[in-house]
């Protein structure tokens, strides 16, 4: 018996049925696809619809290409030839030279504008609100003299009085004409408006009964100066000190510098010389006509930009330190005076009927008040005419009339010494005409006389001085707005033309 050798396949036998395994009787495998033969690196045949899917997509592709995205296309193309970096440069130049120009017309305008504004429009006011302030311690000072001296008046004091009333009401009138609605101005201008005449009906009422003799008239009189010293003065003072704050705000929107003009005109300078540089290296031309009137005309808006606005700084400045400053002072000494003058006069007619304390001992309260002014202005260097001669320095014209007042206050001093010391002696009639006599006696009206006179002619001075000065700075800012703008526009035209006549080359 013989069998197949161990591990060999099947004997070969004949062929089963379609899909049955040889050697497997009654089992068949699935059928493998067909697959038509292919030479070696043939690609798989693609599918039908493969031509139409790739159209498609490139036809999508160039729908979203638009008109813009070619555009900056071909912008982006051209900038990098020399052309089209040549019509950067130039447009970048007008700009930078219109916009320096531009930004110094508006900050000199405003400049300029606050500068005239010091000269024309809040100093005078501040003096103004000086000059009210002055009238109504004035008036207060000549009702005073005026009731002294009897039933009837002298007329040039009863003059004197009506003319101080009617010029603090013409102050008023213009300072309500100026003033904001809602400001601290306006409301002090409107106390005062409604003060003044209560002021005056109590002066009148204290005139008529001192005709009669009758002594309800000092009461009136007291009563009236309690109405000034306390509501009129410090409304008069307050309305003083916000037109100066008003001065002092214009001349700060007037001196600082103008940097951001000035930072884009270095910017410009420096962009014009890059241009012109550029220009020498790639062509070897020493010039380019349009750049080098650019640059010149953008270096005399910035020489006329700083040097005039310098000019102008220093005379803003020096109207300030001997304007300002200097009437600011002699103001205070004035008003200072009249007030010491107007307490002296009470002083005798309040015959001591009010007192206050001083050191534990009652003493006369406007004698009190009198000597708290005198030392206020003339208390040596430290008292206001002390300072107002500082501030006159070296010019004679302003130290003359300060030297004088000084003079005078100390010859005041000591006449008040004797006066007092009549009527702490009984001798009333004596001190009266110490105080409001003739000139004969010596009184102390000629010395507060010769004070307020040398005052104002330290004011009128002054006033001179800080209009000289402030003309000469605003004047050093005339016509720089519109000519940094004509400048700024030549200086465009000439960067481009400059880059126009490098661009000729290329065609």
């Amino acid at each position: 018996m013989t069998h197949p050798p161990h591990g060999s396949a099947a004997p070969p036998g004949p062929p089963g049925p379609p899909g049955q395994v040889p050697g497997a009787p009654g089992q068949t495998a699935p059928a493998m696809p067909a697959v038509p033969p292919q030479a070696p690196g043939t690609p798989p045949a693609a599918s039908p619809q493969a031509p139409q899917t790739v159209q498609t997509a490139q036809t999508a592709t160039a729908a979203r290409r638009t008109a813009w995205s070619e555009g900056v296309d071909r912008l982006r193309g051209a900038a990098t030839t020399e052309p089209g970096k040549l019509r950067i440069i130039g447009a970048v130049l007008a700009l930078l030279v219109v916009a320096f120009g531009a930004i110094t017309t508006w900050q000199m305008t405003d400049r300029s504008a606050a500068a005239d504004d010091v000269l024309h429009r809040s100093q005078p006011l501040s003096a103004a609100a000086a000059e009210i302030y002055r009238s109504l311690a004035d008036a207060n000072t000549a009702a005073s003299s005026g009731f002294l001296a009897g039933g009837q008046e002298p007329t040039a004091v009863r003059a004197r009085y009506e003319h101080d009333v009617e010029r603090a009401a013409e102050k008023l009138a213009t300072a309500a004409s100026n003033a904001g609605s809602g400001s601290s101005s306006a409301a002090s201008v409107s106390k005062l408006n409604k003060l003044l005449p209560q002021y005056t009906g109590l002066i009148e009422r204290a005139r008529a009964n001192n005709r009669q003799g009758l002594p309800l008239g000092g009461a009136y009189l007291r009563y009236a100066n309690d109405k000034m010293q306390n509501q009129m003065l410090p409304a008069a003072e307050k309305l003083y000190k916000a037109e100066n704050a008003r001065l002092g705000s214009d001349y700060d929107s007037a001196k600082p510098y103008p940097w951001f003009a000035i930072a884009l005109g270095v910017l410009a300078l420096a962009a014009l010389g890059w241009a012109q540089r550029r220009n020498y290296r790639r062509t070897n031309r020493v010039f380019n006509h349009g750049l080098l009137a650019a640059t010149a005309a953008a270096t005399v808006v910035m020489l006329w930009l700083v040097v005039g606005h310098t000019v102008a700084r220093s005379g803003l400045n020096d109207s300030y330190d001997h304007g300002v400053r200097s009437l600011n002072v002699l103001n205070d000494a004035r008003i200072s005076s009249l007030k010491a003058r107007g307490n002296e006069n009470l002083t005798l007619v309040s015959r001591g009927a009010e007192t206050t304390e001083v050191a534990g001992e009652p003493q006369d309260k406007f004698d009190v008040a009198y000597r708290a002014q005198m030392k206020q202005l003339g208390d040596g260097e430290k008292g206001l005419l002390g300072r107002a001669a500082d501030l006159a320095g070296d010019d004679s014209d302003g130290k003359k009339p300060v030297a004088d007042a000084v003079a005078n206050v100390g010859v005041w001093k000591d006449r008040h010494k004797v006066a007092r010391a009549s009527d702490d002696s009984g001798d009333y009639q004596g001190a009266l005409d110490k105080v409001i006599g003739a000139k004969v006696d010596e009184p102390t009206g000629e010395c507060f006389d010769n004070v307020d006179a040398a005052l104002d002619l330290a004011l009128a001075h002054e006033q001179r001085q800080f209009k000289q000065a402030a003309e000469d700075g605003r004047g050093a800012m005339s016509g720089l707005p519109v000519g940094a703008a004509v400048l700024a526009v030549l200086a465009a035209a000439g960067a481009v033309l400059g880059i126009g006549r490098r661009l000729s080359e290329y065609r």
